[in-house]
């Protein structure tokens, strides 16, 4: 049919069938969102997430045969697409930053409105962050708020890394592109990535979102 879309195709994990049951007809009481499994325990999430490679994935962090928290971990060695959303009656800021290192894409409480719900898997499904009740269009600077402030009285630790690699990564941080880093030093676009690759090889990092996440932990940029 003309206009028609394709659905968002999800799987609820959780170890309690009643949430699961509730949560399978809300979502599929709305337009363009299909449950296409159910897991009731980290093994079984992974069997679920192979088998069907939904687009999204509501993961409990309370789980038995593996955390959310495990299963995270796990998905992201397996090398699956699936974006994962947490949904947690609680959660620490420690355990927030760390599901955001192993790739979860939304943090969601648990008691949060089904509208609330529904944003979150529209946002992650678009390639954004969700992190409890707002889309995070600025991650970093959410990254910034969620850091333990003790951290900052820590010594720090260069890692080997060069003034200038320094300098680069406090750019990569502000939100710089390769373009824009090489036109605010003054360098090629080529040697902006060189630099790039050496700071990764120095912090044993892959991507740009990992890099942050070390920076920040690290206290390897001033803060503003």
């Amino acid at each position: 049919m003309e206009g028609q879309t394709t659905p968002i195709e999800i799987v609820i994990a959780d170890d309690h069938p009643v949430f699961r049951e509730g949560l399978r007809r809300l979502l599929e009481s709305e337009e363009g969102f299909r449950v296409v499994s159910e897991a009731c325990d980290g093994e079984e999430t992974l069997r679920m997430v192979r088998q069907y490679k939904p687009r999204i994935l509501l993961l409990d962090v309370s789980m038995p045969k593996g955390t959310g928290l495990d299963t995270l971990r796990a998905l992201s060695q397996s090398g699956v697409s699936t974006r994962t959303i947490l949904l947690t009656a609680a959660i620490e800021k420690e355990q927030v930053l760390e599901a955001l290192q192993l790739g979860a894409r939304g943090i969601v409480l648990k008691d949060a409105t089904l509208q609330v719900i529904l944003k979150s898997i529209r946002c992650v499904n678009d390639d954004q962050f969700w992190v409890g009740q707002e889309s995070v269009s600025d991650l970093i600077q959410a990254l910034r708020r969620l850091m333990p402030q003790h951290r900052a009285q820590e010594a720090k630790r260069n890692f080997g890394l060069t003034s200038r690699e320094l300098q680069v990564i406090g750019l990569i941080v502000a939100g710089y592109t390769n373009k824009d880093l090489a036109d605010k030093l003054g360098i090629s676009e080529h040697t902006a990535k060189h630099h790039l690759t050496n700071i990764f090889d120095k912090l044993g990092v892959s991507n740009r979102l990992e890099l942050v996440l070390f920076a920040i932990n690290h206290q390897l940029i001033k803060e503003e």
